[in-house]
């Protein structure tokens, strides 16, 4: 039970988790894969190696412990969580695993004299309320999926139907339910979970689904990354008539049913979510204007399909901007990066639109901060994070 007690004393830790949480989280994933091995697999060693995932984790203890006593303050963290942990698998017997060491971290980093028995208690405590959410939203969405049409809970197994190459960099798998059965729907925007053992080794990645829910198969588009142990693996070693495993879609970037003019603004594989929320809106003969950002002709993916719907639907207006030009491939709208004045020239009359976008870190810190000089509302702007969520400020 978290008492009065316990907040004050947690509230109190958040200065030495703001100058040292991240120092903290190291030492906590360290712990946790070491003594832990059954839990590496749901966690991407590219992210620790780089330290997304600690900054992200640190973060997410900072705001936790920062509104402890007003958890409604927390915004869409706790919604961002429980996706990411229903699209792995994430189940209640882990919470005590990551608590434990959560708590001996602490004690080991911060040293006996800071962390006292009272702030382990309390943490203990804090951490307790927190599985509580967690493991209780989980189980909802759980429950909700395995009871709708389509629906399973756990792993499923595919089939690669089919494997088409998108771009020099991008390959789609097309996947459908071994067991011949109907598929569950999901939202434009959302993402799936899959499962793979690579070497003898389990891995599960999250991978956006690049085309519309029809109740027959899945789509996935993979970026070779130059280091990616699963991406390059799905590219060299995973063919058609192969097997994989997959969850359940889950993810909360996704397209709201408005009438206002839709932004979609992506770049590199940045691409893949806003693929389906097109196709929806297209459907709806909602406005759109379509922003793809890639570094040249020979890796934007999509581009044919894009074109072909632009000549289908009136309302699609869409603007390629390449970094480099490259001989061979159709040309751009621009050359060079997708700045202030290029997106003031792409962008609606109107500011009163839905803006998503999506792609590299930097990319999407220029396309926060430049959306917002063009007056287009922060309460109209939505983005997500490939891997552990960052700020853009």
């Amino acid at each position: 039970m978290l008492s009065a007690e316990h907040r004050a004393i947690v509230k109190a830790t958040v200065p030495l988790l703001e100058s040292g949480g991240e120092a903290l989280i190291t030492h906590f994933y360290e712990m946790l894969i070491r003594e832990n091995p059954e839990v590496r697999p749901y966690f991407n060693q590219a992210n620790q190696a780089s330290g997304s995932q600690q900054r992200a984790l640190a973060n997410g203890v900072l705001m936790y412990a920062r509104h402890i006593d007003q958890l409604d303050q927390l915004g869409g963290l706790v919604s961002t969580i429980v996706n990411k942990h229903v699209a792995l698998n994430i189940l209640p017997e882990h919470y005590p695993i990551v608590g434990g060491c959560l708590l001996r971290s602490i004690r080991e980093v911060l040293g006996a004299e800071i962390a006292t028995d009272a702030v382990i208690e309390a943490w203990a405590a804090a951490y307790g309320q927190l599985a509580d959410i967690l493991i209780g939203q989980e189980e909802k969405m759980y429950t909700e999926k395995e009871q709708a049409p389509g629906g399973w809970r756990g792993l499923r197994s595919f089939r690669v139907a089919r494997k088409v190459r998108e771009s020099d960099e991008i390959v789609s798998f097309y996947l459908r339910p071994n067991d011949g059965g109907e598929l569950l729907a999901f939202r434009p925007g959302q993402y799936i979970g899959i499962r793979l053992v690579i070497d003898g080794e389990e891995v599960r990645r999250n991978y956006s689904l690049s085309a519309l829910s029809d109740g027959h198969e899945y789509r996935i588009s993979v970026k070779r990354e130059p280091h990616g142990k699963v991406s390059n693996y799905l590219h060299d070693h995973v063919n058609e008539n192969d097997t994989v495993e997959l969850l359940t879609p889950a993810g909360e970037f996704t397209l709201e049913d408005h009438e206002k003019p839709l932004v979609l603004i992506s770049g590199g594989v940045g691409i893949t979510p806003t693929l389906a929320m097109l196709d929806a809106a297209l459907a709806s003969k909602r406005p759109v204007h379509f922003i793809h950002s890639a570094r040249h002709g020979g890796v934007h993916a999509f581009r044919d399909a894009i074109d072909a719907r632009a000549e289908r639907h009136p309302q699609l207006k869409r603007f390629y901007m390449y970094e480099q030009a490259r001989d061979g491939y159709a040309p751009a709208h621009g050359i060079g990066y997708l700045d202030q004045a290029k997106l003031n020239e792409w962008l609606p009359k109107t500011r009163d639109v839905d803006a998503y976008f999506l792609g590299p870190i930097g990319f999407m810190k220029a396309m926060k901060r430049n959306l917002k000089a063009l007056g287009v509302p922060e309460s109209q702007t939505r983005y997500e994070f490939f891997g552990p969520a960052s700020a853009l400020e």
